[in-house]
């Protein structure tokens, strides 16, 4: 678990980080250098799931051996599929990271939505949605490794 008061903020209580796949931690399918290792570190205190689509085909495979958990997203509905996710863990406990339109609903919904900036882009309505944006996945992994960064970037 991840525990810090952000004044003005709130007290965040994390024990879930979820986060899209494609334009997140992988472009074109392939993991981005740095977040294998900053995903095990993390996986001491946070479960960590991995929502997607699976555009490519390989996540399933790519995280075979950890203890993360892969949810393949029914197509269609991807969106609120995502939601519902955050929901069924309890969005005051979840720290949701993504990028995409789709990502929009668990954004919003979890107690810190975090958007990331990177190759494919960032879907407006993601970025609307977020309570910070980053230039990329390594920097919003490393705001979880050291959360006192957060309370720099949200205080009032």
């Amino acid at each position: 678990m991840i525990d810090i008061s952000v004044p003005g903020f709130g007290e965040l209580h994390f024990s879930h980080l979820v986060l899209d796949f494609n334009g997140t931690l992988a472009g074109d399918g392939l993991l981005i250098d740095g977040v294998e290792k900053r995903l095990a570190r993390l996986a001491a205190q946070l479960r960590i799931h991995i929502v997607t689509a699976d555009t490519f085909g390989s996540v399933q495979q790519m995280f075979a051996d950890t203890p993360y958990t892969v949810f393949i997203l029914p197509a269609g509905e991807e969106e609120k599929s995502k939601a519902s996710y955050v929901q069924e863990l309890g969005v005051q406990s979840c720290v949701c990271i993504g990028n995409g339109r789709n990502d929009r609903l668990m954004l919003k919904e979890s107690a810190l939505g975090i958007a990331v900036q990177q190759q494919e882009g960032l879907a407006l309505e993601a970025l609307l949605a977020a309570d910070l944006i980053t230039t990329s996945i390594i920097d919003a992994l490393d705001l979880l490794i050291h959360p006192l960064r957060l309370t720099a970037s949200l205080r009032n």
